[in-house]
């Protein structure tokens, strides 16, 4: 164990985060995503919710503050009975805005997202039950 460094985050999640670089995406895909057949590499997440882990992550990763949105969700497909906000969004928002004040969020279609993940640096692939709960950050770069 380490100080500071929450439990949520395992050992080969750290890692990652540490190995990546400015630009970098990493993706946090719920229980439905697809991440065996999507990621480069996979670090498994299971039993945790996406809020709290992404939550954990921020308190470790800048988000690029060089782009217009560094964090993208996946769009609702049309048509979908949850709405054009799924309730778990708004959870994203406020960890997001206590993290990077100020930060924009965009939403990309539903395949768009999964192309973006595929080319992302990692997914972590966690066992939340809400729907459209899958999130990708782009890494920024820590300043002195």
């Amino acid at each position: 164990m380490l100080k500071g460094v929450s439990p949520l985050i395992p050992p080969e999640l750290l890692k990652i985060l540490a190995e990546m670089g400015h630009g970098d995406e990493i993706a946090l895909g719920d229980g439905n995503f697809p991440g065996a057949s999507t990621a480069r590499r996979l670090v498994r997440c299971d039993g945790q919710a996406v809020p709290p882990l992404l939550d954990a992550i921020l308190r470790l990763l800048p988000l690029d503050t060089y782009v217009d949105a560094p964090v993208a969700l996946m769009a609702v497909v049309p048509g979908d009975p949850v709405g054009d906000s799924p309730a778990i969004w708004s959870d994203y928002r406020a960890i997001i805005e206590r993290h990077a004040p100020g930060t924009r969020i965009e939403t990309v279609e539903r395949f768009a997202f999964y192309e973006r993940a595929r080319k992302a640096y990692a997914i972590a692939q966690t066992g939340e039950t809400a729907l459209y709960a899958n999130v990708i950050l782009k890494k920024g770069v820590v300043k002195a």
